[in-house]
C-alpha cells in the first residue's frame, strides 16, 4: 500500500509530504495507481519549482518508495505553493476514493 503523510501546523498550512509503500495493484510497470500517484506527487514538485522558482527539500528512495517532501518555507509564494500542494492532495484523494486498498492519504498536526 501507498501511505501519503501529509504534515500541516496548526493554522492547516501543509508543511510537508511523505509518500512510502507501493501500490502493489498490478506487477512492476503496469501498476496503475502506483503510476497515477507519481505523476501527481512529481507533477507538484516540478509545478512548485517552476511556477514559484522555490525548490522543496526532496528526498526520494533509491527503489522508487519512497519520497519526502519538506515545502519552502516563503511568505513570497507561500499561498501559490499551497494551493499547488493541496491540488496534489485533492487529486491523491480521488485516486484514494477509487483504489482505497492500494493507496492511503493520512493528515497530521
Amino acid at each position: 500500500m501507498i501511505t501519503i503523510n501529509v504534515n500541516k501546523d496548526k493554522s492547516g498550512r501543509i508543511l510537508s509530504f511523505e509518500m512510502t509503500g507501493h501500490a502493489d495493484f498490478a506487477e512492476h510497470g503496469k501498476d496503475l495507481v502506483c503510476a497515477g500517484a507519481s505523476a501527481v506527487s512529481f507533477g507538484a514538485v516540478n509545478a512548485i519549482i517552476s511556477l514559484t522558482g522555490k525548490t522543496p527539500d526532496i528526498q526520494q528512495g533509491s527503489d522508487g518508495g519512497y519520497l519526502n517532501v519538506i515545502l519552502p518555507n516563503s511568505s513570497e509564494n507561500d499561498h501559490d505553493i499551497q494551493l499547488i500542494v493541496k491540488a496534489m492532495v485533492v487529486s491523491l484523494q480521488t485516486i484514494e476514493n477509487d483504489y482505497g486498498h492500494y493507496i492511503k492519504v493520512l493528515f497530521k498536526e
